[in-house]
């Protein structure tokens, strides 16, 4: 990459706050969340010359589309500003990021808002799980269940199970991991969730089974929320710093980024990979592709990562596609404390989509804005002592659309 693209700074929303119990609704969180993110950057609504909105479900969650025109019509400073709305399932924030850094490097644009946003929580759950199957091909996946997420994934357990040999104390583990640096997590929906005894094992009563493969403790949290941040170009970035008295220092970059796509169905992925190294090989090139932007060699660089935990299981893939271990063998990460809170790699210590929640549209900007605050000291109870470079892991549906970025500091 030739042209770095830096993060001024972001905000998130409570992800434990259920807007429609106060009456609010989408649009509040997108007016939080973007005088939120100005206010933390300390840049001015009039210096921003692009918005993207990363959403997924808005017409089937709240009727709502055309959100790319909602940030201006709750913060009318940006009446003007061009802006557009971007959709990939779970993924869809970070292809609004992916877009917002086209523009700055092409250089139509030095400073451009992002945001995701979604909600969930005004509607049943078995209604807001039926509109989430939009992100399946819808008739066609040949799944037959109750809940089509949670047999998808259960699905790729099985799969492991099959090509490697899984045992599923280590998602266990990885789900116990991930509430427990939930509670640290100030803005993490599950921060005060209490469980009982036992209730990370395969105990049907105190972990139940929701679809074969699939237990209550490894499901992520759909939930409420917004997270938007402020990207700007080398030069806007240093007379931001200059301008600011120095305060922001050393300023997060996205130093490196990939995005690949397969098609929408899980059980095509699992044939074309038959015989291959790894379960999804795009996700590995998605990784690789990120790295080489980065010039760097691969996760042995990392201080940490940021990875789609919507079940235990993608996050176990991820493991060992981000090779922390050889491929079918991610529980010797688990097993090692490689992952966990002090080890060589820790994962999501945000607690994650398992343990942070979840609002799809908002997951990508999330991810990012964490790992900005990791390698620039911010991030608080949940820091990993020294970071200097995160790299995240967002994916869309089964795996159809994934995008990761590389973040680091680097002097404004």
């Amino acid at each position: 990459m030739n042209s770095p693209v830096f993060i001024l700074g972001g905000y998130q929303t409570d992800f434990a706050k259920v807007w429609s119990r106060q009456g609010q609704d989408i649009s509040d969180m997108v007016r939080e969340a973007t005088l939120g993110a100005l206010d933390a950057s300390r840049v001015d609504a009039a210096q921003v010359q692009s918005i993207h909105v990363g959403n997924a479900f808005g017409e089937l969650q709240r009727q709502q589309a055309h959100l790319g025109a909602m940030v201006a019509q709750v913060v009318p400073e940006l009446w003007g500003v061009p802006a557009m709305r971007h959709e990939g399932a779970c993924a869809s924030s970070s292809l609004a990021v992916l877009t917002a850094m086209a523009e700055i490097e092409a250089g139509r644009y030095d400073c451009v808002l992002v945001l995701g946003a979604e909600e969930f929580k005004n509607t049943p759950g078995d209604v807001a799980s039926q509109n989430q199957n939009a992100a399946a091909w819808q008739g066609r996946e040949d799944i037959d269940c109750t809940f089509m997420w949670p047999a998808a994934f259960g699905l790729l357990a099985q799969e492991y199970e099959a090509r490697y040999g899984l045992d599923r104390q280590y998602l266990n583990r990885i789900a116990e991991i991930n509430y427990a640096n939930a509670r640290r997590n100030p803005l993490a929906q599950t921060r005060r969730w209490q469980f009982e005894p036992g209730a990370f094992t395969d105990d049907d009563a105190l972990n139940p089974v929701i679809e074969p493969g699939t237990r209550r403790q490894d499901c992520g949290q759909i939930t409420d929320g917004a997270c938007a941040v402020l990207l700007a170009s080398s030069d806007f970035a240093k007379a931001h710093a200059a301008r600011t008295g120095g305060r922001l220092g050393q300023l997060p970059v996205i130093a490196g980024w990939g995005h690949r796509n397969a098609g929408l169905r899980l059980k095509d992925k699992f044939e074309r990979s038959r015989g291959q190294p790894y379960v999804f090989p795009h996700v590995r090139q998605t990784l690789e592709d990120a790295w080489k932007r980065a010039g760097i060699g691969g996760a042995q660089d990392l201080s940490g990562i940021e990875t789609h935990d919507c079940f235990t299981t993608t996050e176990y893939m991820a493991i060992d596609h981000f090779g922390l271990t050889p491929p079918g063998q991610s529980w010797q990460a688990v097993e090692s404390g490689l992952i966990a809170p002090g080890g060589a790699c820790p994962i999501n210590m945000s607690g994650g989509l398992i343990g942070a929640g979840h609002p799809v549209g908002a997951t990508g900007t999330r991810m990012l804005l964490d790992a900005a605050r990791q390698v620039t000291g911010q991030a608080g109870d949940c820091q990993i002592e020294g970071a200097r470079r995160l790299q995240t892991l967002n994916i869309g549906g089964s795996c159809a659309t994934v995008v990761s970025f590389v973040v680091e500091a680097q002097p404004a």
